[in-house]
């Protein structure tokens, strides 16, 4: 019965250090890891068809003010890329576009939790949150022509080189506004795990290299890589005229826009505080 006894009170004693541990301690911030997948919605992706999923992976830095509110420096990368062959629509078929293209983004975010959370504290190791920041990011799309790949930017597929309509090159960065709901928990007083959708907001039309009128074919070297990527209709239906100049494209008036949706594990940035008296 002693034995009974003495062991447990040894196993309390243990358990109570080990808690005591990290009474004064503070959440200061977190960094972290994230990985998910992303999706575009553009000229391409119109209807917002959530089907075609690529890769995406992130780094995140969070200094956290208190228990409800951080400033989150993230770093981003996903693969964003569509088809026309996936549309249910027959013009998108016939246009028989498609791209890819690699994101680059740096953001500076503020997070806003709706419950308390301390991971110091066991009763308050959940909650869900929300996120607005902005950012900027690189792209560069590009297409695959006879197995070999080509860099639209370059080409001018809407008649940027030659001035078209007062077109000129757009460039290989935007600004992105990035607004994400997500949850996080504490697995214990250093790890926390969280999943997060972000929708993107951006200043280009170009992520697809897509967005208003047709240049015409007359604006293009003959059988050059710009001519057969700028309408690609010919390998639907051969006799069909190519490139028509003023013919629709794309849709200029609404910008393009991705979601990256992550799963994330960070690792808390504490300080010790000694514990006031009472």
């Amino acid at each position: 019965m002693n034995r009974i006894f003495f062991l447990f009170a040894f196993v309390l004693i243990i358990t109570s250090t080990a808690s005591a541990q990290y009474e004064g301690y503070t959440q200061e911030g977190e960094v972290g890891i994230t990985a998910g997948i992303a999706t575009y919605f553009g000229d391409l992706n119109n209807r917002a068809d959530p089907t075609r999923l690529k890769p995406a992976l992130g780094i995140f830095f969070r200094k956290q003010f208190g228990n409800y509110i951080g400033v989150r420096l993230t770093g981003n990368y996903a693969r964003l890329g569509f088809s026309d062959q996936h549309s249910n629509s027959d013009f998108q078929k016939q246009r028989n576009l498609s791209f890819n293209t690699d994101i680059f983004e740096v953001a500076l975010r503020g997070d806003f939790n709706f419950f308390r959370y301390d991971p110091m504290d066991p009763q308050y190791q959940f909650t869900p949150y929300v996120s607005l920041g902005v950012g900027v990011f690189s792209y560069d799309p590009y297409a695959y022509l006879g197995g070999e790949k080509y860099f639209l930017r370059p080409l001018g597929t809407e008649g940027q080189n030659v001035g078209f309509n007062g077109k000129k090159p757009y460039g290989s960065t935007a600004i992105s506004i990035p607004f994400g709901v997500g949850v996080k928990y504490a697995l214990n007083q250093k790890l926390n795990l969280s999943f997060e959708i972000t929708h993107r907001f951006t200043t280009t039309d170009y992520l697809d290299d897509v967005s208003s009128q047709y240049a015409g074919i007359a604006n293009f070297t003959p059988n050059s890589p710009a001519s057969l990527l700028q309408d690609r209709s010919y390998e639907i239906d051969p006799n069909k005229p190519l490139g028509v100049q003023g013919f629709q494209r794309g849709w200029e008036k609404q910008k393009d826009q991705f979601i990256i949706a992550e799963v994330g594990l960070s690792f808390n940035i504490t300080s010790y505080r000694c514990p006031t008296a009472n």
